[in-house]
C-alpha cells in the first residue's frame, strides 16, 4: 500500500502494516518507547495509517500512555518523522524508529528499523574509529565523553546530531531537530545491530510530561550526494525551523585571526621530564622559559593561553599566586607588547564552590555547578567578570574545555528546568554573555560544533588528536564537519598530543588551509621527546606566515 510518492521518494506501507519502506532501502518501524520512572512503555498494537493530505498519523496502543503516535510529514525532498505520547509521566528511556512489541502473533521483544545501506557516518570523532565505518558498529553523539573504554569521544561536545547511511554512491541521512531547550538529554545513540536500527536517548527522568509531549523531530533525506552535502543542508534544516541563527558573516576582532601559543604541550613535556603532572607546570616562570624560547627563534605568537592548572581552584578561578604572584602584572606585560592572552576554563568543574550551588548525587556531594541554579549563575558570571575585567586579572577570553563532563544519571538533583545537551548550552551562554559585558572583544574558544551553539561561542577548536588515524586526515575531518555546519566561525586547529615529528610537521602545512595556527609545543614534542631544531621553528614561521596572508 503506497501512503505516499513523489518524484523523490515513495513510502509503502508493509510488515503487516508496521513498517513503512521507503525505496526499498529502508525500513522504518512504527514503533516507539518512551519509558518513564513508573515503567516501561511496549506496544500492544499499531493501528492502520490515517492520510491527512501531506502527513501519515500512525496510532499505536501503549501499555504506558494514554495515548501514542507518530507523524510522518511528507516534505518535497524529506520527510519527517514526529514521535508524540499524551499522558504523564518522567521520561526516563526513549528510543525512535523501533521500540518493544508485545503484539499478538508479531516478533516480540526489542524491535528495530532496518537498511540495506551498510556504511555510517557520524560527524562526531571518536578514539580510534573513523568517520566513515560499517553501519552495524553504531555511534554516538551529544555531551558526555572521557578516556575510559566506549566513552573517548569528548572531541566535538556536541557535534551536529546528524547521521549519514550510504552504500558508496547512495546516501540517505537522518537529522535530529528540535530547539535547543528540548534537548534534554545527554546523547544520542544510533544503536546499531545487523542490518538494523533505532536511535536512543535518555532523558534520565530529569523531563516531566504532563500532557502531550512531542520527541524531537527525525529528518530523513533520500539522495543526499555526500554526507557533508547533507551537513550543509542540516544547518538549513535548523535555520528554517527556528532551531538554529543563520549563517551570517560575524564582527572579529583582528586579533583573533594571530597564531596561538597554549602552553599544555609544554607543560606535559616538563611534567614527563621533571616528574609530577602536567598541570603542576602551568606556572609564570615557566611559561615564561616558553615564550623566550620561541622568541629565540623569532616566533612571537599574538595570543598566549594559559593552561591547566593556572588557577588555585577550577570552580572559582582566582590565581594560583604560588604560580603567578602577579597575573595581572604579567598580562600587563603581555598587552604592552602587543599579545593578548587567554585563560583555560574547565567547564563544570565544583572545585572551590558551595555544594549549594552545584549538581549533587545521592551522597548530597557536589558533581558539577549548577548553571539551573540562579545563585551559581550569578557565581559564574563574577567569576568571568574578574578573570576579564579591567578591574580583574584583564584577560582577553577564555579557552573552554571539559564540556564533556556535563553531568548525566537518573539519581543527579538540580534546581530544574533543562538537562544534557540543554543545560550544557545554558551554562556555555552565562559565561558567553559574562565574557561580553566583561569585554566586548573577548574571544570565547569551545569546541560545541552544533548549530544551536552558534551563539555561544567565537571559535570551534578542533581539540586533542587521537591514536589510530593519520593525523592530518583526522584533523581536516574535523575542520570540514565545522565549515559544513558552522560556516560564519574561525577554526582553531589544536596541536596536542602529535604522534611524532613527522607528522606534526605534515599537519603544519595544513594548519593555514584549516584556520587559525596553534603551537603547543616550545622546545620538545612530548609524545616522543624529539627536540625542536631551526628547521622546525622555520616551519612554524612559514606555517604563520602563511596564516597571517590567508587572513
Amino acid at each position: 500500500m503506497t501512503l505516499f510518492e513523489n518524484d523523490v521518494y515513495r513510502l509503502t506501507l508493509t510488515g503487516a502494516g508496521r513498517r513503512i519502506d521507503i525505496d526499498s532501502v529502508l525500513s522504518l518501524s512504527l514503533l516507539a518507547a518512551l519509558d518513564t520512572t513508573d515503567g516501561a512503555d511496549e506496544t500492544l498494537a499499531v493501528l492502520e495509517p490515517q492520510v491527512r493530505g501531506e502527513t501519515v498519523v500512525v496510532e499505536r496502543r501503549s501499555t504506558l500512555w494514554d495515548r501514542a503516535w507518530l507523524e510522518l510529514c511528507c516534505l518535497e525532498s524529506s520527510f519527517e518523522v514526529h514521535t508524540c505520547v499524551s499522558g504523564r509521566g518522567a521520561l526516563t528511556g526513549v528510543r525512535l524508529l523501533g521500540g518493544r512489541s508485545v503484539i499478538p502473533s508479531a516478533h516480540l521483544g526489542r524491535i528495530h528499523s532496518g537498511t540495506r545501506l551498510q556504511t555510517l557516518f557520524s560527524p562526531n570523532p571518536e578514539d580510534g574509529v573513523p568517520p566513515l565505518r560499517p553501519a552495524a558498529e553504531g555511534a554516538a553523539i551529544g555531551v558526555v565523553g572521557g578516556g575510559e573504554p566506549g566513552r573517548a569521544r569528548w572531541i566535538f561536545t556536541p557535534a551536529p546530531l546528524y547521521f549519514a547511511l550510504g552504500d558508496g554512491g547512495r546516501w540517505l541521512d537522518l537529522g535530529v531537530a528540535a530547539p535547543v531547550g528540548e534537548l534534554g538529554f545527554p546523547e544520542v545513540v544510533f544503536d546499531a545491530a545487523a542490518n538494523g536500527f533505532s536511535l536512543a536517548l535518555d532523558y534520565e527522568g530529569h523531563t516531566k510530561v504532563e500532557g502531550e509531549f512531542r520527541a524531537p523531530a527525525l529528518i530523513l533525506t533520500p539522495d543526499v550526494p555526500d554526507p557533508y552535502a547533507g551537513l550543509r543542508r542540516h544547518r538549513d534544516d535548523l535555520v528554517a525551523r527556528g532551531f538554529a541563527p543563520a549563517p551570517q558573516e560575524r564582527e572579529q576582532a583582528a586579533w583573533w585571526s594571530e597564531p596561538i601559543f597554549c602552553g599544555w604541550g609544554a607543560q606535559c613535556h616538563l611534567g614527563q621530564l621533571r616528574g609530577g603532572a602536567a598541570s603542576d607546570y602551568a606556572a609564570q616562570p615557566h611559561y615564561d622559559a616558553f615564550l623566550d624560547r620561541l622568541d629565540e627563534n623569532a616566533l612571537v605568537p599574538g595570543t598566549i593561553a594559559l593552561d591547566d592548572k593556572w588557577q588555585a581552584t577550577y570552580g572559582r578561578n582566582e590565581p594560583d599566586t604560588a604560580k603567578w604572584p602577579d597575573l595581572p602584572g604579567w598580562i600587563a606585560e603581555r598587552h604592552a607588547r602587543g599579545q593578548h592572552v587567554l585563560l583555560w576554563w574547565k567547564a563544570w568543574d565544583a572545585e572551590g564552590l558551595h555544594p549549594e550551588l552545584c549538581v549533587r548525587n545521592a551522597d548530597g556531594l557536589p558533581v558539577a555547578l549548577d548553571p539551573s541554579n540562579p545563585a551559581a549563575r550569578a557565581t559564574l558570571r563574577s567569576v568571568v567578570r574578574q578573570m576579564l575585567s579591567r578591574e580583574g586579572l584583564d584577560a582577553d577570553g577564555l579557552k573552554i574545555d571539559f564540556t564533556a563532563r556535563t553531568p548525566t544519571g537518573g539519581s543527579l538533583e538540580h534546581a530544574g528546568g533543562a538537562w544534557g545537551i540543554a543545560l550544557l548550552h545554558e551554562l556555555l551562554a552565562v559565561v558567553y554573555r559574562a565574557a561580553k559585558e566583561a569585554k566586548p572583544d573577548a574571544l570565547v574558544i569551545t569546541h560545541t560544533p552544533h548549530p544551536a551553539f552558534v551563539d555561544v561561542t567565537d571559535m570551534i577548536r578542533l581539540n586533542d588528536v587521537f591514536g589510530g588515524q593519520p593525523l592530518v586526515e583526522q584533523m581536516q575531518f574535523r575542520a570540514d564537519v565545522v565549515r559544513a555546519v558552522c560556516p560564519e566561525l574561525p577554526i582553531e586547529t589544536d596541536d596536542w598530543r602529535v604522534p611524532d615529528k613527522e607528522s606534526w610537521r605534515a599537519f603544519l602545512d595544513r594548519k593555514a588551509v584549516i584556520g587559525v595556527p596553534s603551537l603547543y609545543y616550545a622546545s620538545h614534542l612530548d609524545a616522543t621527546g624529539e627536540e625542536l631544531d631551526e628547521d622546525d621553528y622555520a616551519a612554524v614561521r612559514r606555517a604563520w606566515a602563511a596564516a597571517k596572508v590567508r587572513a
